[in-house]
């Protein structure tokens, strides 16, 4: 079966070659690098042992060094699966969300008039650039000069020139034996509407080509050189060439720039790009005079996971990356977002590279912001949220915004930086309570101090220094040290463990380090320091911890740890609540918040209790000893009866 023109193109543009191979092998994250990608793994087609298979994600193709086994999507769904080339093909289009088109007998027809159409363009982007040095182009030679495009820039973008006349173009294409339909197909020409002789699209313009990313001319691209032109910027209309809202200005080398570790610049136009590319910055590309579209965002990731929008400075252009956010947040995925580089009011990349060299470029682009910061500008700036119902308003607006995020993950970390920016602008001057801001640590308020005869108490000094969470912190390494055979189980919480102290940093970096080795409590003590390890051993609280008294117990040691780590999470987490709500109370206390108040501090008392902690209920007797109180109020029962009866007794004695 023949597929229409175009369709496979489409259908590898919109296909990552990594997804469709990583679901058959297991990558080498040593090797591979996923922000270029550049991906390694033990090839699928023959047995070995070292990564020799490589994924060229961004050019499409595989290659293993080994059985120089080689391809694309197409070819490798085909080995993998034992499909036929249809079969595979109805497979990827299905993942890229495509339809198969129905048997096209004139496909091939169809392929070669594309053919034709690719040849008259070039036969075009030729004659235009020797008018270029011609007499009538001398304004537009001008023009470039003051630009400061040379002559080799000129070139390299094959840069040329449209005289202003009706049909220079046409003439000259007929007179080389090109059939007139095939300059109209091309987007060249058009037929005027009372029938006459076609004329020529492009007259009295500096032309640009716009090619494809194999470097096929598709269309063209011309800036009027009369101040009067009903259009500065014209391209050419869509043909079977060129899909406007699928193709990018400088596609094929950013790429290959991309590839080489540059970052990928989005510009507005033409000029704004060979600026850039002159000054460096090889991987830079624009969506052609248009609002970048879904189609052009793809191809910008398949080329960069992070490319920089560097849009003009002007109120266009800001308001033209504010639209991109809203096409972006959708089609998020992690690893693939974009940043955005502000240029100063009034100019454009051009400008900026022209009055302060590409240094300038560069600090902007390093500089260039995270897409959560510019969605906070863009519904924050210039606006005063100085009543409940701004704030509101505010928050409604920014939680729309976050349920267009398909990903959880990327959501959830979105709300906690729109979070954290929410808490920097509401803040006032004092912490909630009137107590001074220095005096908040981690989330947590001041406490009253103790009294002078519990001064010396050391829960009372962990109460005030916050020293409770650093004796759980003290237990959980503990329990790990003694236990190692527990390490690996809790790895990952153990990383993510937000510390308190220097020291407990350093044995969480050698218990880490020295979790495999053949006697890790030897090799843990020796990378900590003997003095840190018998410290951390001293304390109380870690000596009478069941995970400590009964070392090589694995159950009780995890149960331990566990527990553990879920009390610092609770608390911690209950704390950061209780202060948000603090935070937005403000001077202003009300019912709801003193009830949320009230039901986060009860929450994280319930969070603390032992799930193991004996349910039974003690009193403490005189002499110290520990007796149940059910057991005590039957024993006082039954003395009550004694007494009773003795009593009884001696009045009738």
């Amino acid at each position: 079966m023949s597929l229409p023109p175009g369709f496979l193109d489409e259908l590898r543009t919109r296909t990552s070659l990594s997804q469709v191979v990583g679901r058959k092998v297991m990558w080498d994250q040593r090797k591979s690098n996923q922000g270029k990608g550049d991906m390694w793994a033990p090839c699928p087609f023959h047995q070995e042992k070292t990564a020799s298979f490589h994924v060229d994600d961004r050019q499409g193709f595989y290659y293993c060094f080994g059985c120089h086994a080689k391809g694309d999507a197409i070819s490798f769904v085909r080995e993998t699966e034992n499909v036929g080339f249809m079969e595979a093909i109805d497979i990827l289009a299905r993942e890229a969300g495509m339809q198969v088109p129905a048997r096209d007998p004139k496909a091939q027809e169809k392929a070669d008039h594309r053919t034709e159409l690719a040849d008259v363009m070039e036969q075009a982007v030729q004659f235009y650039r020797l008018q270029l040095k011609t007499g009538a182009a001398s304004d537009a030679r001008d023009y470039l000069a003051r630009r400061g495009l040379s002559d080799a820039t000129q070139a390299r973008f094959d840069i040329g020139f449209a005289p202003d006349s009706r049909q220079v173009l046409w003439s000259h294409l007929t007179g080389k034996g090109v059939a007139p339909e095939l300059i109209i197909d091309a987007g060249l020409a058009a037929r005027p509407d009372d029938g006459g002789v076609p004329y020529d699209r492009f007259r009295g313009r500096i032309v640009f080509p716009i090619r494809n990313p194999r470097g096929r001319c598709i269309a063209l691209g011309g800036r009027s050189m009369a101040a009067d032109a009903r259009a500065k910027y014209l391209n050419s209309p869509e043909t079977e060439l060129f899909d406007k809202g699928r193709s990018l200005y400088n596609h094929g080398p950013a790429r290959e720039a991309a590839g080489k570790g540059q970052p990928l610049i989005v510009a507005e136009g033409y000029m704004d790009v060979i600026a850039l590319v002159d000054a460096g910055f090889g991987a830079t590309v624009a969506p052609l005079g248009t609002a970048i579209t879904e189609d052009q965002l793809r191809l910008m990731w398949r080329i960069h996971p992070e490319p920089v929008i560097a849009l003009d400075g002007d109120t266009a252009g800001l308001r033209a990356a504010m639209r991109v956010i809203d096409l972006a947040l959708p089609m998020l995925e992690a690893g693939q977002s974009l940043r955005f580089a502000i240029m100063p009011e009034g100019q454009d990349p051009d400008d900026l590279v022209r009055a302060q060299g590409s240094a300038a470029m560069q600090k902007l682009v390093d500089q260039a912001l995270p897409m959560v910061q510019l969605l906070w500008r863009r519904e924050t700036e210039g606006k005063v949220f100085d009543s409940p119902e701004r704030k509101a308003a505010l928050d409604k607006t920014l939680r729309a915004a976050l349920q267009k995020i398909a990903d959880p993950s990327i959501r959830n970390h979105y709300g906690e930086a729109i979070k954290q920016l929410r808490w920097q602008l509401f803040r006032t001057g004092n912490s909630p309570s009137g107590q001074p801001r220095a005096a908040f640590r981690a989330g947590r308020a001041l406490t009253a101090h103790p009294m002078p005869s519990t001064k010396s108490s050391y829960l009372a000094a962990a109460t005030a220094s916050g020293a409770e969470e650093h004796l759980r912190e003290a237990v959980i390494l503990a329990a790990l040290i003694v236990n190692p055979g527990i390490i690996t189980q809790f790895e990952s919480a153990l990383e993510a463990l937000d510390l308190t102290s220097a020291e407990h940093r350093t044995l969480r970096a050698a218990i880490l380090r020295h979790a495999e080795a053949d006697d890790p409590h030897a090799s843990i003590k020796a990378d900590a320091g003997a003095e840190t390890l018998e410290k951390l051993m001293s304390l109380s609280h870690v000596q009478i911890s069941p995970a400590i008294r009964n070392p090589g117990k694995t159950e009780v040691a995890a149960m331990c740890v566990a527990q553990e780590l879920a009390k610092l999470a609770a608390r911690r987490g209950v704390e950061r609540e209780i202060l948000d709500a603090m935070q937005e109370m403000g001077d202003i206390a009300d019912e709801g918040i003193t009830w949320r108040l009230t039901q986060a501090a009860e929450a994280r008392n319930r969070a603390e209790r032992s799930q193991t902690e004996d349910k039974t209920q003690y009193e403490t007797g005189a002499n110290g000893a520990r007796i149940s109180r059910e057991e005590r109020t039957a024993l006082n029962q039954l003395l009550d009866q004694i007494n009773f009866a003795k009593g009884a007794r001696r009045s009738k004695e």
